[in-house]
């Protein structure tokens, strides 16, 4: 018996039919409550045992176990509620630029493999180059280029194998770990540079944390040359430095051009993460931010937390690519063309860890020409004014108060109270179902951390956001 395809017909009827579902869901999204309360093993507990024997249901039936069995047990990221961690929001033209890309099913890894997979992905990382105003040397045109990665994690991997590379004299791509190699960052530093760092062959002692100014929650220039300066007397290498715009518990911005000077100076690379900030510099005003990436020797955002474009979507440059293919380049038999030797085309295989890769350039260009310039930078404001209007209500009422500034879209606040007040405090108003906060600690201290980004977030959800949090606090603090 043959296995039952789903034809051209077929899967337009079908297609059709899930559009609805997804059009469907976006329209009922604020009903919803925003996570789910129900306990683990829940999903499990409904779904059959054993997969299904014979093929050809209906989508209408998956479609309907969709609805009563995941719905309930998902985290609605989309909600204009959801003000936890950083945004992973997706829109319209994003999810169907996946569904071109899901349909066209091509296999990127080479330009050979499909050429305008490749092409195309140049070109737009040119243009988000020029739309957020980044140094020419990040541009193809040049020495540099972009490239699309599945997350700003694989970026700092990436980063560290080509710093290992160049600090070890080309060494590190044949012999591996021969001496032992550091890696600097802010004590707000991303997880993810331990795991490159553990990942490369450094260990998590290879990563030195630097502290941070107590008021700005940034890294101290001084704190970091003392670092390095000891290392060096130790014997050890300083292989890269990697600095944040826009750190995840309070979105501070480490000085780059001080960082950048002192990484010129002793050789060191220097990756700049700005993985959920670096969307703000589509915005000229906000473009203070990125002062001194200029020294970068790489640099990476997430389009896919703040600009409109669904996961998975990191945008990495890179100043001089040859280094990174250099580092990264395996070529076996197989994969050899006529096109790649020619020195004339950019094999995608050799920027990134995995061989194949997917067409993630087309949701970003469905992105790009739908919402153009304007639009993303009327949705990156929108954020920042709504972050702004509760950050006045928190001001204003004496029972609260920011703790750290809020440049962005991210707001750091707690009421005046204990740990386990706050605590309460964030438990009391997600467990309504109408929000969903996360925390992290500033200065030691427990702190609510409130992260607007959703394109359906208003005044209106603003408001109910405080009011929840003004009547559960006063419910808290009432003897």
């Amino acid at each position: 018996m043959s296995a039952p395809h789903m034809d051209p017909a077929e899967f337009r009827r079908a297609g059709h039919a899930v559009v609805d579902w997804i059009a469907d869901y976006w329209t009922t999204l604020e009903q919803r409550p925003v996570a789910p309360a129900d306990p683990p093993g829940t999903v499990t507990a409904a779904l059959p045992a054993a997969p299904p024997t014979a093929g050809g249901e209906p989508v209408e039936a998956v479609l309907a176990d969709l609805d009563s069995i995941v719905l309930p047990g998902l985290t609605h990221w989309q909600h204009p509620g959801f003000f936890g961690y950083f945004p992973a929001n997706t829109s319209g033209p994003s999810v169907l630029g996946d569904l071109v890309s899901s349909g066209l099913g091509v296999q990127g890894m080479l330009w050979a493999t499909s050429p305008a997979c490749t092409e195309l992905e140049t070109v737009l990382m040119d243009w988000l180059a020029q739309l957020m105003d980044l140094p020419q040397r990040f541009h193809s045109t040049g020495a540099g280029g972009g490239v699309i990665q599945d997350s700003a994690s694989s970026a700092t991997l990436v980063a560290t194998l080509a710093a290992l590379h160049r600090a070890s004299g080309g060494r590190w791509r044949d012999t591996g770990i021969d001496r032992r190699y550091r890696a600097y960052t802010s004590i707000h530093g991303h997880s993810s540079i331990e795991k490159a760092a553990r990942i490369a062959g450094l260990g998590a002692d290879g990563v030195r944390p630097i502290q941070v100014d107590p008021d700005t929650q940034a890294l101290l220039p001084d704190a970091l040359r003392a670092a390095i300066k000891a290392d060096l007397a130790a014997g050890d290498v300083p292989a890269i430095v990697v600095a944040t715009i826009g750190t995840t518990s309070t979105t501070a911005v480490d000085p780059l051009p001080e960082i950048g000077a002192i990484c010129a100076e002793y050789g060191i690379w220097l990756h700049v993460d700005a993985a959920y900030a670096g969307a703000a510099a589509v915005c000229p005003e906000l473009r203070w931010s990125h002062a001194g990436l200029e020294y970068a020797d790489s640099y990476c955002f997430d389009p896919h937390k703040w600009l409109l474009t669904g996961f998975d979507c990191d945008a990495f440059w890179v100043a001089d690519r040859a280094e990174l293919i250099e580092a990264l380049t395996v070529l076996p038999e197989f994969l050899r063309n006529a096109a790649s030797e020619s020195g004339a085309v950019i094999d995608y295989r050799d920027w990134q860890v995995p061989l194949g890769r997917r067409f993630r350039a087309l949701k970003l260009w469905f992105v790009l020409r739908w919402y153009g310039a304007e639009g993303l930078r009327a949705h990156i404001r929108s954020g920042v004014a709504l972050a702004g209007r509760f950050a006045e209500r928190v001001r204003a009422d004496d029972r609260f108060e920011l703790a750290a500034a809020h440049p962005f879209s991210l707001v750091c606040f707690r009421l005046r109270a204990d740990d386990d007040v706050n605590a309460a405090l964030l438990a009391g108003v997600n467990s309504t179902g109408r929000v969903h906060l996360t925390h992290t600690r500033v200065a030691g201290r427990y702190t609510l951390r409130l992260a607007v980004g959703s394109p359906q977030t208003t005044e209106v959800h603003i408001d109910e956001a405080w009011a929840l949090l003004a009547n559960t606090a006063k419910d808290l603090l009432t003897p």
